[in-house]
């Protein structure tokens, strides 16, 4: 589906117009004959909307009343000339432009895999039941899932997605709200945990495992994550299981590193746009610093793993970077960035990234525990990382065409 739609300056709400609508087959041609056949008449544009979806045309046309006599000849004309281009022609009659939106514009970004007509009918009801008015619907993705938008007025963005989120994991769906406006395209940093999140596994269990201790350390992480434990003293209980492990342990685990599916994508294509990118961890620069060179991050901080003589000492040095270390560190990269932390977007799966997701301008829980998601702005539940580029208004063929652009 794609639409187009322009509005010409305020016109007196008594001014006769008529709404002139085509509809059928999609051809090269329609909208340039359509206009071609009104300018005989000499009446002004007031807006235009067209939509097209799986080949079939809707083409909407607000025109000011022509000269007196006219109408009628103007309505035989443009009847003929859709006909003759086997298309239907429907003109109706009125007073004014479109009625104003309401206050309060939200966009509402919806999705699914698949996308079922229930789920769809239950956000469009919720919408209304809240007071908004769906003003459009525009498909961004098709795969890995599929994602819509609705641009919703009447309602402010905050009872809205309370609304909406309360619906999104009963109806098996991911639901995202953001005030509309040119801020939306400005966020221009975007911060990332790394464990879970950029990449599918955790680091110091990756550790672990060389060190024969994988059990006892992922017992701990997974307490910590659910945040059951304070994160600082579970980070230096699960070093200290590390310690004496041969430094050489550093090159094996930067090779099992996996990335999320879909992270070299989001991070290709919101460079493209211009962001920055920066990764906060709670694991270990040993491995951070490696993401970002290959990655081409601007950003990237961890703890380190004090290494002595070649063997890991089980200790971490400098600063602890914890839930409150990445709130602050959103904050730093932001003001390095010149970002407003209203322009940031911050992603995270873990009790761990509370205080970063609220911090920033939009809070995206990724694949997160229950207690993440209900806290943060936005979830997404599906196993790919760039389909937070649907939250960010950024559609598959955007994506797609800029790798084309790139390769060429």
């Amino acid at each position: 589906m794609s639409a187009s739609q322009t509005s010409s300056s305020d016109l007196p709400a008594d001014v006769p117009t008529l709404l002139v609508k085509i509809f059928g087959k999609d051809r090269p041609g329609i909208t340039a004959g359509l206009f071609d056949t009104l300018a005989a008449y000499s009446v002004d544009v007031v807006d235009i909307e067209q939509v097209v979806t799986r080949g079939r045309m809707v083409l909407c046309a607000l025109v000011t009343e022509p000269p007196p006599g006219l109408e009628g000849d103007l309505r035989a004309t443009v009847h003929s000339w859709a006909e003759s281009m086997k298309m239907q022609a429907e003109i109706i009659s009125g007073r004014g432009d479109n009625r104003p939106r309401g206050l309060g514009r939200s966009l509402v970004t919806v999705l699914g895999h698949p996308l079922t007509a229930e789920a769809t009918a239950a956000i469009a009801a919720r919408i209304t039941q809240t007071g908004g008015n769906i003003d459009r619907i525009f498909r961004l993705a098709k795969y890995p899932v599929t994602a819509v938008e609705f641009a919703v007025s009447g309602v402010e963005t905050e009872p809205l997605r309370t609304a909406l989120v309360t619906d999104a994991a009963r109806l098996g769906i991911d639901v995202a709200v953001v005030a509309a406006g040119l801020y939306r395209r400005a966020q221009r940093l975007v911060v990332m945990d790394v464990d879970s999140t950029l990449i599918q596994d955790e680091v110091i269990e990756l550790f672990a495992a060389h060190a024969g201790c994988e059990d006892k350390v992922a017992e701990v992480t997974a307490a910590a994550m659910r945040g059951e434990l304070d994160f600082e003293q579970s980070l230096h209980a699960r070093v200290a299981l590390l310690e004496g492990l041969d430094a050489s342990v550093v090159d094996k685990v930067r090779s099992e590193v996996r990335l999320t599916p879909g992270a070299r994508t989001l991070i290709r294509t919101l460079k493209r746009l211009g962001y920055q990118v920066g990764v906060v961890s709670g694991g270990f620069t040993q491995v951070t610093d490696d993401l970002k060179e290959r990655l081409g991050l601007d950003f990237a901080h961890a703890n380190t793993l004090e290494i002595v003589d070649g063997r890991l000492t089980g200790r971490v040095t400098g600063e602890i970077v914890d839930r409150a270390g990445k709130a602050r560190l959103l904050r730093r990269f932001a003001a390095e960035a010149g970002v407003p932390l209203s322009q940031t977007v911050a992603i995270g799966d873990g009790a761990n990234d509370l205080d970063m997701l609220n911090a920033a301008g939009l809070g995206v829980a990724f694949n997160a525990k229950p207690v993440v998601r209900e806290a943060a702005h936005a979830a997404v539940n599906f196993p790919f990382l760039d389909t937070v580029l649907y939250l960010l208004g950024i559609t598959r063929e955007e994506v797609e065409a800029a790798d084309i652009l790139d390769i060429g």
